[in-house]
């Protein structure tokens, strides 16, 4: 899955992530998000934390690092986890049909196994013929309804044929555990992953005592020029397969759980189960499914986590195993980018990991936000080099330019993308107490920092 990611130096992560919270905030606004929370740990510490935006934009709460989200299904990853320690105990095995643990489910779904039904192999139905609980008209199926769906066309492929997502089936999941340990899938879940961890924020389906610490979610602006605000729900029969709370920070300390020799939640033995690309997710080339994990390479990186998609709320996580480099951003809209701004972050800490080091002398001076009449453009420093980046840009290290200190005063272009002014001079006016005052370039246009040209 492509070349050795570069190695990750705290420095690097440090700048990185730092520069990281300032994009993201800048795209919080650009892109119209009500709000974003992200999270960053890195080799057991937390690096970076942020929010940006709103958790309620009618009532003007501003968003903290504390409040929750509905982060959908990343539910899955916490089910399998449950699964996998049950196979541990010897309570069931991954190749037993559901139906040893389901009495009352009958084939064709019955015949489905524990491992198709975690690699969304058994080629079940999605949410049913009528989803609308999707779109709130009514509530998430109950235990009889799930049934009914289940038991009623349900099996629309043949299985083992190819990568075939499904919420029937890890609905049925938390069925199955239930069944195999007399708890209910909420008790068990709580109990055996989330209290094991200290996960304060975190729980497996809405909290009525906790509701003043939940994000509003909004709705899309595809459909006009205001975003709708959705009102919480319970999932019901569903939360196995999406009914999770929980915060970026909580889920980065989640997902390090799943690193190698960590034996909190699973042995090695089964993480390897649970992290390998066993089916590649037809349409995207650089996509796979293990059991209840995502695989994705992201850049140079190979990573596992999941997303979520909620009414309301857009959520994505992603864990290096390897290199213990957990990172999430959950964002509250129905359209929130929160995969393509997860890895923006990620792709953001490659690109520090793969400078030289910090030189001799203190570069920060000439990092900023400018702006001109063209739109923005980011000087940043990462572990030591100064880099000019596109913030407007969903990937913010395309078009990346490499920039040289010539002297206390300019930077020249030595690197970057054909069309852009490569060997040209950045000049800096700096006032007396050093701040930037305005900079000539890269094209010979005049460039302000962000807050003065907004202002002016």
């Amino acid at each position: 899955m492509g070349v050795p990611a570069p190695q990750l130096r705290p420095q690097a992560v440090r700048d990185a992530t730092a520069y990281a919270g300032s994009w993201l905030a800048y795209r919080q606004t650009y892109l119209r998000i009500p709000g974003v929370q992200a999270a960053v740990r890195h080799d057991g510490e937390l690096v970076h934390s942020s929010a940006h935006g709103h958790a309620d934009v009618e009532n003007d709460v501003p968003l903290t690092p504390e409040h929750l989200f509905r982060v959908a299904s990343h539910s899955k990853t916490f089910t399998a986890t449950a699964v996998l320690q049950l196979v541990e105990a010897g309570a069931l095995r991954l190749d037993d049909p559901v139906s040893r643990h389901l009495d009352w489910l009958e084939p064709p779904v019955g015949d489905v196994t524990i491992r198709e039904m975690l690699s969304h192999s058994g080629g079940v139905i999605r949410d049913g013929e009528d989803a609308d609980h999707w779109q709130l008209m009514r509530p998430f199926p109950d235990r009889e309804t799930l049934h009914e769906i289940a038991s009623t066309r349900a099996a629309i492929r043949p299985r083992n044929e190819r990568f075939k997502y499904s919420n029937i089936t890890y609905s049925l999941l938390g069925e199955v555990i239930e069944a195999v340990t007399g708890r209910s899938y909420h008790d068990y879940v709580s109990t055996e992953i989330v209290a094991r961890l200290g996960l304060s924020r975190t729980g497996p389906e809405l909290d009525p005592a906790r509701s003043g610490e939940y994000v509003t979610g909004y709705g899309t602006l595809a459909t006009g020029p205001q975003r709708r605000p959705i009102d919480p729900v319970d999932t019901r029969a569903m939360a196995a397969a999406t009914g999770f709370y929980s915060t970026a920070e909580d889920l980065c300390r989640y997902l390090e759980a799943h690193c190698p020799g960590d034996e909190r939640l699973v042995s090695d033995a089964s993480k390897r189960l649970l992290q390998h690309a066993w089916w590649q997710v037809e349409g995207l080339p650089t996509s796979w499914y293990g059991l209840g994990f995502g695989v994705d390479q992201v850049g140079e990186r190979r990573m596992v986590g999941h997303g979520g998609g909620f009414p309301g709320q857009i959520t994505r996580s992603l864990l290096d195993p390897d290199d213990r480099l957990a990172v999430s951003v959950l964002t509250s809209a129905v359209d929130g980018p929160a995969e393509e701004l997860a890895f923006g972050v990620v792709k953001l800490i490659d690109l520090a990991a793969r400078q030289t080091g910090a030189p001799e002398t203190d570069r920060s001076r000439f990092a900023g936000r400018f702006a001109d009449l063209w739109g923005v453009t980011d000087v940043v420093c990462l572990d030591g080099a100064l880099l000019m980046l596109d913030p407007t840009a969903s990937d913010p290290t395309e078009g990346c330019f490499e920039l040289a200190v010539e002297d206390d005063a300019t930077l020249r272009i030595t690197s970057g993308p054909g069309y852009g002014s490569v060997g040209e001079p950045l000049r800096y006016t700096f006032a007396p107490d050093g701040s930037v005052l305005s900079v000539r370039g890269p094209n010979g246009a005049t460039m302000w920092p962000i807050e003065r040209y907004v202002s002016s």
